[in-house]
C-alpha cells in the first residue's frame, strides 16, 4: 500500500477509529454473549464487514434462522448500499483490482469520508480513497476481537449495546451537514422516508417501508443528478 496515501487517510479516519472500536467491541461482545469467541468475530468482520448487518447476525445465529430468512433480511437492511453505489460510479472508476475492495467495503461510514475527503496535494487519490477503506475495515475488525475476548474475560451485560451503531451513524451525518452548503439530498431522504414512514408505516411494516422508500429516493435522486450535480459535492 502507499505508505502517503496511508499516512494521509489516518487522520481523516479517526472519527471512524473511536465509533468502530467502540460499535466493534459491541458487536464482539454480544457475539460472545450467544457463545462464538473472538474467531468467529475476526472472520466475520473480515468476510461480511456489515456493521447493521453483523449485529442483525448476531440475532439470527442465536435464533438459528433458515438460509431464506438470512438471504431476505440481508438485501431489507443492505438495500441503502445500491444508492451509495450509485454515487461513487465515478470515483472507483479507473482503480483496477482495488474496485473490487472498494465496493465491498463501502460502510456508512467509509462512504461519507469518501464523499466528503479531499486527497492532499500530492497524494494519488485513488490511492487515498483505498487506504481509507482499508483503514476503516482494520479498525472494525480490531474492535470486534477485543470484544469478544473481553467478553470472554469479563462478564458483561450487553443490553443496549446496539444502539452504538445507530449513534455512530447520527454522528457522521451531522459531521457531512456541517461540511457541505446544499442539504437537498439529505431533505430529501429525510422528507421520502418520513412520508412513507407515516403512510406505509403500519401497513406494510418498517423493513419493507424502507425498501420503497428508499427504491422511491434513488429515482428522484437521479432524475435531479444533472442539479445536483452542480456544485453540490463542494465543500464549504
Amino acid at each position: 500500500m502507499d505508505r502517503k496515501a496511508l499516512a494521509a487517510a489516518f487522520p481523516v479516519t479517526l472519527p471512524v477509529l473511536m465509533g468502530y472500536l467502540a460499535i466493534g467491541i459491541a458487536f464482539g461482545l454480544m457475539l460472545q454473549e450467544i457463545g462464538y469467541n473472538f474467531i468467529w468475530a475476526f472472520f466475520m468482520s473480515l468476510t461480511i464487514y456489515a456493521g447493521s448487518g453483523q449485529y442483525l447476525g448476531v440475532t439470527l445465529l442465536s435464533t438459528a434462522a433458515g438460509l431464506g430468512t438470512v438471504a431476505v433480511m440481508t438485501l431489507l437492511i443492505n438495500f441503502r448500499h445500491l444508492v451509495y453505489g450509485l454515487s461513487m460510479l465515478e470515483k472507483f472508476r479507473g482503480m483496477g483490482w482495488r474496485k473490487l475492495y472498494m465496493i465491498f467495503s463501502l460502510t456508512d461510514e467509509t462512504y461519507a469520508l469518501l464523499s466528503s475527503a479531499q486527497a492532499p496535494v500530492g497524494v494519488n487519490p485513488k490511492s487515498f480513497y483505498f487506504a481509507i477503506a482499508v483503514l476503516d475495515q482494520s479498525y472494525w475488525i480490531l474492535g470486534s476481537v477485543i470484544g469478544a475476548v473481553a467478553g470472554a474475560v469479563i462478564p458483561f451485560s450487553t443490553e443496549g449495546v446496539d444502539f452504538a451503531m445507530t449513534a455512530l451513524f447520527v454522528v457522521i451525518a451531522v459531521e457531512q451537514w456541517k461540511t457541505y452548503r446544499k442539504h437537498l439530498p439529505a431533505l430529501l431522504g429525510c422528507a421520502v422516508t418520513m412520508v412513507f414512514l407515516i403512510i406505509l408505516g403500519s401497513v406494510f411494516g418498517q423493513d419493507q417501508m424502507l425498501l420503497i422508500s428508499l427504491g422511491v429516493i434513488v429515482l428522484i435522486l437521479l432524475i435531479l443528478r444533472d442539479r445536483l450535480d452542480e456544485k453540490e459535492g463542494e465543500p464549504c
